[in-house]
């Protein structure tokens, strides 16, 4: 069998729910509501393939991998575009503290309560942790590659640590306009607030944009530096897996696609591609994530998802509240400091 016949019957339906997903996503209400592609993807993705289950059969199968693996670490890498040494440099070193401090609490949180409390299984608790601390779907799906699972697997753990980022994103997108309102724009830099703790992309845009220029400007860029993040963590998950996989130290597991992320990002400060040339890669990247996103989606079971319970749920709910307690904490003793 020819490559094209192999991967071309996969591919049609997720290109077809790629490009559903990727327009209804530039649609106003989308982005007021802070809904991305992403999540509109395994979304789509989830309820075709539960309505016919023949999707994720071996027909399908060569398609779906190459979307699932090739096109996730491709997005990632081309993520890159988004990020400049020189929007890190605006937010200060006031801004990557934060956001440091942020991720790494919101991991080892998510990591006590998971485990020890919640008993779920460690992927299901790397997955909705990592949402929840760096970057939302694009965290769960750029995490995947580094715990070695089996698609189907794979698809039902991504869409339970998904469904947490829909949740309490969604709630983020009612909460933050509150406080900000509650608390007004003089007690820290709401805008690093907003980027340092809010979970998708397209959620700290709306937020952002709802709130004025400045507090949009800011939390982007501090949302972005939080991206940034997503390479230690996968270096670090990366070698952890490895040992207990094998039972010994090995070379530490590179993920290319990150390093090419970090690769891209420095390109990008360098200011020497054309512009038009960065706008076309920008939605190329993000265009192979919600193609990743889509195969995900067709591979969810909704059955064996119902199996899971509450638990991720309630996992997610306490990561959100200490998203917006303590991360508004941080944000607030900052400004003391800087004061």
């Amino acid at each position: 069998m020819t490559p094209t016949k192999t991967f071309l019957p996969g591919l049609l339906p997720v290109m077809a729910i790629c490009g559903l997903a990727f327009g209804i996503g530039q649609l106003d209400a989308a982005k007021h509501y802070g809904i991305g592609p992403l999540t509109l993807a395994i979304l789509i993705g989830a309820l075709l393939g539960n309505s016919l289950p023949t999707l994720s059969g071996d027909r399908f199968r060569g398609g779906l991998a190459l979307a699932q693996r090739r096109f996730l670490r491709t997005g990632v890498a081309l993520y890159g575009f988004n990020l400049s040494v020189q929007q890190i440099l605006q937010v200060g070193s006031t801004g990557i503290l934060i956001d440091v401090l942020v991720v790494t609490t919101t991991l080892g949180l998510g990591w006590i309560i998971g485990r020890r409390i919640l008993k779920l299984d460690a992927e299901t608790v790397l997955l909705a942790s990592a949402g929840s601390a760096i970057c939302g779907a694009a965290a769960v799906v750029a995490t995947v590659p580094m715990l070695r699972l089996d698609e189907k697997t794979v698809a039902e753990k991504s869409a339970i640590a998904v469904a947490t980022v829909v949740c309490f994103g969604t709630l983020a997108m009612l909460i933050y306009p509150l406080i900000y309102g509650w608390l007004g724009p003089d007690r820290f830099d709401f805008g690093i607030y907003v980027g340092s703790t809010v979970h998708e992309v397209a959620q700290v845009v709306a937020i952002g944009s709802a709130l004025g220029d400045d507090v949009a400007s800011s939390a982007v860029i501090a949302k972005m530096i939080r991206v940034m993040l997503l390479v230690p963590f996968l270096l670090i998950v990366g070698a952890i897996r490895a040992k207990r996989t094998t039972g010994r130290h090995e070379a530490l597991p590179i993920p290319w696609f990150a390093v090419g992320f970090v690769a891209i990002a420095g390109v990008n400060s360098l200011g020497i591609v054309p512009t038009p040339i960065v706008d076309t890669l920008r939605t190329t990247g993000m265009l192979l994530l919600t193609a990743a996103m889509a195969a995900l989606g067709i591979d969810t079971n909704v059955g064996r998802l119902g199996k899971a319970g509450i638990r991720p749920l309630l996992l997610g709910g306490v990561l959100f509240a200490h998203l917006v307690i303590v991360g508004g904490l941080f944000s607030w003793l900052a400004a003391q400091f800087a004061a």
